[in-house]
C-alpha cells in the first residue's frame, strides 16, 4: 500500500454538528490534517435529526461528506467505496455500530480500524455487557482499536479482548484555528464544556467557589445542557453554545482557562480532552483538575498548572505575574505544535497503518 496518498473512508457519530459533541472537533482536525498530508478522506455521517438541527459545517474542503438515513441505505450506496479504501474507520458511539463494524470488517479490502473517542465509557460499558456499538466479538475483527486513552489501556485491549494491535490516537488541534491573539482581557477564568454531572462539582469547586471569593473578578462558563437550577454567582457570564469559530477568541479573553475531566476519564487517566489542547494551542495558561499521566502531556508548573481546590486556584489568580502566565503559555503552545497539532496526528495515523502491514506480512 502506498502510504504517501491513502484513500481513507470514516464512518462517524457526527462531523457537521458540535453542538454538545466533541467528536466533530476531532475529526475535523484529523481529517484535515490528512488532506494536508495529501490523503483523500470521505466521511459519512448518520442524518440524525439533532445534529441536522445543530450543523455548523455542511461542507468542508478537506474531506468529501455525505449522510446516510440507515444501515441499510449505508451498506447499499457506499459498498464500493468502503470496499475499495485503503482504510476504513468506524467511530465510537454510532448508532447501529456493531452492525455496521461488521458489515465493515466483512466488506474492506483495506485496514479497518475502530476509533473509540470514549475509550474508558467504552470500557465500562463492555464490562456490563452493554454492546451499544462495539462488541467483544468485533473488537478482533477490526485491524486496529484507535484509543483517546494511552497508558496501560492499550495492552489490556489487545490481552483481554484480543485485539490485534491497539495503539493511542489523542484528539488533536488545528493550529490555524487556535493560536495567540491580542484580545482585551475579559474573565479571570473560564472553562468551555457541554453540562457533565459528574464535572460539576470539580467545576463548582474549581471556578463556582473561587467566583463567589472574588466578586470583583470576571468569570465565564460555556457549553449547553446546563440544568436551569444551577445557581451562578452574579459574576459568572453564562453562553448557552460557543461555536468553534469562536473557541479562539473565546480562549484569548481569559486569563486563565481551567479543565475539568469527567470520572471515567480519570480512572482510566492517559485521557486528554480536545479543550485542553485547544486552551494550549492558544498560549492560554491552562489550570486543570489532577489525573494519571496528565505529565506526560503537559510538563506541571511549567506547561500547566494542577488545581485539587478552590484554594488552589484562588492562589494561582493572586500569584502568578503576566510574566509567569506567559511563560507557561508559551511553552503549552510550543509542546502543542510539536506533538499535538492536526499534521502530527495524521502522520501518527499512517505509521499505525505501515505498522501494521509490517506485523500482518
Amino acid at each position: 500500500m502506498n502510504t504517501n496518498s491513502l484513500d481513507i473512508v470514516i464512518i462517524g457519530l457526527s462531523i457537521s454538528s458540535s453542538w454538545g459533541n466533541g467528536h466533530a472537533t476531532t475529526y475535523r482536525s484529523l481529517v484535515k490534517g490528512l488532506h494536508q498530508e495529501g490523503h483523500q478522506v470521505h466521511f459519512l455521517e448518520r442524518d440524525i435529526k439533532w445534529y441536522a438541527a445543530h450543523r455548523d459545517l455542511k461542507s468542508t474542503p478537506y474531506c468529501r461528506l455525505n449522510f446516510y438515513k440507515s444501515p441499510g441505505e449505508l451498506m447499499e450506496t457506499y459498498h464500493k467505496l468502503v470496499r475499495d479504501a485503503d482504510l476504513v474507520i468506524v467511530g465510537s458511539y454510532l448508532k447501529d455500530g456493531v452492525d455496521i463494524g461488521e458489515w465493515v470488517t466483512g466488506t474492506a479490502r483495506g485496514v479497518t480500524a475502530f476509533y473509540d473517542i470514549d475509550t474508558p465509557v467504552t470500557l465500562s460499558k463492555l464490562k456490563q455487557k452493554d454492546y451499544e456499538y462495539i462488541s467483544p466479538g468485533l473488537i478482533p475483527a477490526y485491524n486496529m482499536y484507535l484509543s483517546f486513552t494511552g497508558g496501560s489501556v492499550p495492552g489490556r485491549l489487545e490481552e483481554t479482548y484480543k485485539s490485534p494491535m491497539a495503539r493511542p490516537l489523542y484528539c488533536s488541534v488545528d493550529p490555524d484555528l487556535y493560536y495567540p491573539e491580542e484580545q482585551p482581557e475579559k474573565w479571570q477564568l473560564g472553562y468551555l464544556g457541554t453540562y457533565s454531572h459528574d464535572r460539576q462539582a470539580a467545576l463548582k469547586a474549581l471556578l463556582l467557589d473561587v467566583a463567589e471569593e472574588r466578586p470583583e473578578d470576571a468569570f465565564v462558563v460555556a457549553g449547553p445542557q446546563y440544568p436551569p437550577d444551577i445557581d451562578w454567582p452574579g459574576n459568572v457570564s453564562r453562553m448557552k453554545h460557543l461555536p468553534p469559530g469562536k473557541h479562539c477568541r473565546f480562549y484569548n479573553r481569559q486569563r486563565f482557562t481551567l479543565n475539568v475531566t469527567r470520572h471515567a476519564m480519570i480512572d482510566a487517566g492517559f485521557s486528554p480532552s480536545v479543550r485542553l489542547f485547544e486552551a494550549a494551542a492558544c498560549a492560554v495558561p491552562v489550570i486543570s483538575d489532577a489525573w494519571d499521566g496528565l505529565e506526560t502531556f503537559f510538563e506541571p508548573d511549567r506547561e500547566i498548572l494542577i488545581a485539587t481546590s478552590t484554594n488552589d486556584v484562588t492562589e494561582y489568580l493572586e500569584s502568578c505575574s503576566d510574566g509567569e502566565r506567559d511563560q507557561i503559555g508559551r511553552r503549552a503552545r510550543e509542546k502543542i505544535l510539536g506533538e499535538h497539532s492536526s499534521r502530527v496526528r495524521a502522520r501518527q495515523l499512517v505509521r499505525y497503518i505501515g505498522e501494521f502491514e509490517n506485523v500482518a506480512v
